[in-house]
């Protein structure tokens, strides 16, 4: 072999030695994300403060969501498609569920936990379904999934028949753009309720609610994922099926199991955005999708299966809400974040072809 000529060098030749290949390959997508966040900071005015990154976490909370939802699919070689239409659908019953009950007679705190509880147990309906269609019978996920896309849209229409669902109480309201303290001058703190002040008064709000409760959930699903022997069970299936099923693994169920789980965190994403936006939608998770699976991509994840972590997603997940938030602030169009965005998952892609430690 002739070493003078590049074009046949090794691939690790050409990329350098094994140690540092490791060494690039697991952080890249942390250390993007950090220059990616300095530099906004400088360009762009007021983008380093504690309210630009309240802002940035509170309107992440359904990408965080979904992503996780995906990344549980995705590691077992499978996608699912219809996450954020489930999200919309989800976000229109709960609200016609609390309403109910609210003329019912239930007071609003109960009518509102009795109704999200009851939303994410219809919620699960749609991932089963799933589930059954990719274990059982074989289907595709592509093509289960994007079925079950169109059917949880067709459904939502038909609920709202065009109009948004509306109705919550302000309760409602009060949890989804919450804190978990105030402070308002003269030393004063509330903890859950915005202290009476006077107008022009400003008030230092801390911790949004939302972004605590989606922080919680996604730690348990990260703890699922790595420690719990169903996590196990997933990557095993992902990295040979074949293989799974030798060593005993139920893949059938764990599949459905996975599915189903998927389904449930789009669904909560859909009670989630009824707090905050108090109202409902069939398209609310539309949109979200594509973040979800990007932020999925770009944090190692092989649509091969077998890889991927909550952790590094969620590095992914981030690296999309500081780009879009950054744009938003500087005033660039924010339609740029799609072509940014591609071009980021592009490179994560080459990342994960020529450096498979970018995965680990």
């Amino acid at each position: 072999m002739n070493t003078q000529d590049t074009g046949t060098l090794p691939r690790k030749a050409l990329l350098g030695s094994g140690a540092l290949r490791a060494f690039i390959g697991g952080r890249w997508v942390i250390a993007f994300l950090l220059l990616e966040t300095a530099y906004f900071c400088f360009r762009t005015e007021g983008f380093a403060n504690l309210n630009s990154a309240q802002i940035l976490l509170f309107y992440g909370v359904q990408v965080f969501l979904l992503a996780v939802a995906e990344l549980f699919v995705i590691v077992t070689g499978g996608i699912d498609l219809s996450v954020g239409y489930v999200l919309g659908f989800a976000s229109i019953v709960s609200i016609k569920l609390i309403v109910f009950l609210g003329n019912a007679g239930l007071p609003a705190p109960l009518a509102l936990l009795l109704g999200g509880a009851i939303t994410l147990v219809i919620g699960l309906v749609p991932g089963l379904i799933n589930g059954w269609l990719v274990a059982y019978l074989g289907v595709p996920p592509f093509i289960a999934t994007f079925s079950m896309l169109g059917v949880c849209h067709g459904v939502s229409e038909l609920l709202i028949n065009g109009i948004y669902a509306m109705g919550l109480p302000q309760l409602a309201a009060d949890i989804g753009n919450g804190h978990f303290f105030y402070l308002a001058p003269g030393g004063i703190v509330s903890f859950f309720t915005r202290p009476e002040v006077e107008r022009g008064v400003q008030v230092l709000e801390v911790i949004p609610i939302i972004v605590v409760v989606t922080a919680i959930v996604v730690g348990v699903f990260a703890f699922v994922l790595r420690r719990s022997r169903f996590g196990r069970h997933i990557y095993a299936i992902g990295g040979n099926s074949d293989a799974a099923v030798r060593a005993g693994i139920p893949v059938k169920r764990r599949l459905l199991g996975v599915y189903a789980l998927s389904s449930f965190l789009a669904s909560l994403a859909g009670v989630v955005y009824a707090f905050m936006y108090v109202s409902g939608k069939a398209d609310a998770g539309a949109s979200i999708l594509l973040d979800a699976i990007a932020a999925v991509m770009i944090g190692g994840a092989s649509m091969f299966g077998g890889t991927g972590t909550v952790g590094r997603t969620m590095v992914g997940a981030l690296i999309i809400a500081v780009l879009e938030l950054g744009l938003r602030m500087s005033g660039t169009p924010t339609f740029n974040k799609y072509i940014l965005v591609g071009a980021i998952l592009i490179f994560a892609v080459v990342m994960e072809r020529y450096m498979p430690e970018s995965r680990k």
